[in-house]
């Protein structure tokens, strides 16, 4: 996606402060010193317990084309300090003109069920390499997670209904637009109304019709007769842009001249007013005029509370339009998503841990090179999740302490395990092909299946990684 929305180079999406850092090693010559670092968020979305990991193809994407170009080395050569002198010096520029990232990623899968402070992604590079990506990561990883997750929860809400992607016009620009229709649709909704997401990800594109057309005729009936016209297997009728009641009746009518040219009407959409009793009654109306399979779909301001409420409440609405909540992510609007060193190398070869500390509990780090080992019984369920260092060796995970404190418990013996981060990129390059959207989308079914039935679930710190955490 990034390579069919931008032609020119990315190495300059980042923050100003992690090219003067980079310049800081280059100076202190130590650029190449190795480092670990562990992208991570501190909580859960729309108080949830998980996330949905998303954005790792643009990831993929942008490590292999990372390069400055000569009109960004042009730009950085114009930059000043505060006293108006040059900002970096020749010499490094130079040094950035030729760079390409060399490192190792791994990540865990799109789709993948994630705990607050487990790190979906994690960097291991020379540190300069490894400081540089850090916005630029943040900003492919936390947005698209962040709706993959929402969407996922509008889904669940409508108990295998289809919900829709109405939400491009809503979006924080075209590019925003086009990430959360793929994100959307990892989530499970089930297509999109935005149709260049449609043609890079071969999601399925669905949409009724606006107000507007019917507004563009003198009558409503009218409206949709021309609408059927141009589209008769294709009739979703909107029918609230003057008097929904009315509005149902006109699409009654126009569903029964369908019918006598050999087509069916699809629907009616309610889009403002009390949707619950309005789609009673459409849904009484439309039996009784011999429509019992035409559907009605629902759009206005949709969530998944709005949804339940919806659904509970026992309206027969069958088709879920959601546009603004899911597009923004609201009410969050944001993942808390950081990139955190985790450890480095010193000058004898050996790895050092390190940990941020702070007075604000949340915003201490886990230090280490961390990896997420998932327990599974026997029938594949998810039973704890244990974070561990995989650069110390002898990892013990009979015992540990919570993440949040207190002893872990002992897990089976024979519980299976697998490991949630998984080779991206080695030696700079791309590991493998990318999933397909659809393996994804059904990856990430699996996973709200799985832990929705799941209560209190642990996550662990190995008993190294434990011991290690008080002195960093």
């Amino acid at each position: 996606m990034l390579r069919s929305l931008n032609s020119g180079s990315l190495a300059l999406l980042t923050d100003l402060y992690q090219l003067t850092m980079a310049y800081a090693h280059w100076c202190a010559a130590d650029p190449e010193r190795e480092a670990v670092f562990n992208l991570f968020f501190r909580e859960a979305p729309f108080g949830q317990a998980f996330a949905l990991a998303a954005g790792l193809e643009d990831v993929r994407d942008y490590l292999a084309d990372f390069a400055f170009a000569p009109d960004d080395i042009d730009y950085l050569r114009g930059l000043t300090d505060a006293r108006g002198g040059r900002l970096f010096e020749p010499a490094f520029l130079d040094y950035l003109a030729t760079l390409r990232f060399t490192g190792d990623v791994d990540a865990v899968p799109e789709g993948t069920a994630v705990f607050p402070r487990e790190p979906m992604l994690r960097v291991r590079a020379p540190i300069l390499q490894a400081q540089l990506l850090e916005t630029a990561l943040l900003n492919l990883v936390n947005f698209p997670t962040l709706i993959a997750t929402k969407a996922a929860r509008m889904a669940r809400a409508a108990g295998g209904d289809p919900v829709l992607d109405f939400g491009l016009r809503k979006a924080h620009g075209p590019q925003a637009g086009v990430i959360a229709a793929r994100a959307a649709y990892i989530g499970g909704c089930a297509a999109t109304a935005n149709v260049l997401a449609g043609k890079l990800f071969d999601i399925p594109v669905r949409g009724t019709h606006a107000h507007s057309w019917v507004m563009a005729f003198d009558d409503e009936l009218d409206a949709f007769l021309r609408y059927a016209e141009a589209l008769p297997n294709n009739c979703i009728f909107l029918v609230d842009t003057y008097d929904t009641r009315s509005g149902i009746d006109n699409a009654i009518a126009a569903g029964r001249q369908l019918r006598e040219r050999g087509h069916e009407m699809l629907g009616i959409r309610l889009d403002s007013g009390d949707l619950g009793a309005l789609a009673r009654e459409a849904r009484a109306r439309l039996d009784a005029a011999g429509f019992p399979d035409a559907r009605i779909a629902a759009s206005s301001s949709l969530d998944e509370h709005r949804i339940a409420e919806l659904k509970q409440g026992g309206a027969p609405i069958v088709l879920w339009g959601v546009g603004t909540r899911l597009t923004t992510g609201a009410p969050d609007g944001a993942l808390d998503g950081v990139y955190k060193l985790g450890a480095i190398r010193d000058d004898d070869g050996r790895w050092r841990q390190r940990a941020k500390r702070s007075d604000t509990a949340d915003k201490q780090t886990l230090a280490g090179s961390l990896q997420v080992r998932r327990f599974l019984d026997a029938d594949g369920r998810p039973l704890a999740d244990w974070l561990y260092d995989d650069e110390v060796v002898g990892a013990d995970f009979r015992a540990g302490r919570l993440l949040a404190g207190g002893e872990a418990r002992a897990l089976p013996a024979a519980a299976s395990t697998r490991d949630l981060l998984q080779p991206l990129v080695r030696g700079g390059r791309p590991v493998g092909d990318p999933p397909d959207l659809t393996s994804i989308r059904e990856h990430a079914a699996g996973e709200c299946s799985a832990f929705a039935a799941v209560t209190g679930y642990e996550v662990a710190l190995e008993a190294r990684l434990a011991d290690a955490q008080g002195d960093k």
